[in-house]
């Protein structure tokens, strides 16, 4: 059971009212971590363009970011973030039989390196908050200096994503439960 409220929309401030109103034309609603970080205008605003940078303006491909960001959700249980962006990941190529590993807590059988190079990088950073030097030098040689930038900036924004969720118990749509 979510630990806040819903958003009454008629009690906001013209900056929550802002972004809630382009929240609800771009997405149609306002749930998951940003009806959480409306709570405060300016962290939903600077959190908002965070999201979008990392969905449309990246070096790193999206295929690759939605692989992440499913690790990153399985490894915390969030079950928003997996529900919202497991479809994304199929979307965007990531193959059914590596979300069914991830979900299971299994490790994927990949085919391509990067793939492979993305679930250890992910895998590493979440469960020792660290990077050692062998996957350093991997992620550098496969991806440059800008998308490795970029995909350990994403894997902090949406860990901070995954943790918000489960700190305010963000439950899916109709209380379905994405993971067990």
């Amino acid at each position: 059971m979510p630990r806040l409220p819903e958003i009454d929309a008629t009690k906001l401030s013209p900056e929550q009212r802002t972004i809630y109103e382009r929240m609800m034309r771009a997405r149609g609603h306002m749930r998951g971590p940003f009806a959480v970080w409306l709570r405060n205008a300016e962290l939903c605003e600077n959190t908002l363009k965070l999201q979008e940078m990392f969905a449309s303006r990246i070096t790193l491909e999206r295929r690759l970011l939605e692989l992440m960001i499913l690790i990153s959700a399985r490894l915390a249980t969030a079950q928003y973030a997996w529900f919202i962006h497991e479809p994304h990941a199929l979307k965007f190529g990531i193959s059914r039989d590596i979300v069914q590993a991830i979900r299971q807590r299994r490790t994927p059988e990949f085919t391509r390196d990067d793939e492979r190079l993305v679930y250890d990088i992910t895998t590493e950073l979440n469960t020792t908050r660290s990077l050692s030097e062998a996957n350093y030098n991997r992620g550098l040689a496969m991806f440059g200096e800008q998308a490795m930038v970029e995909l350990v900036s994403a894997i902090g924004f949406y860990s901070m994503l995954a943790m918000t969720l489960n700190a305010f118990a963000v439950s899916v749509p109709d209380g379905k439960e994405a993971l067990a």
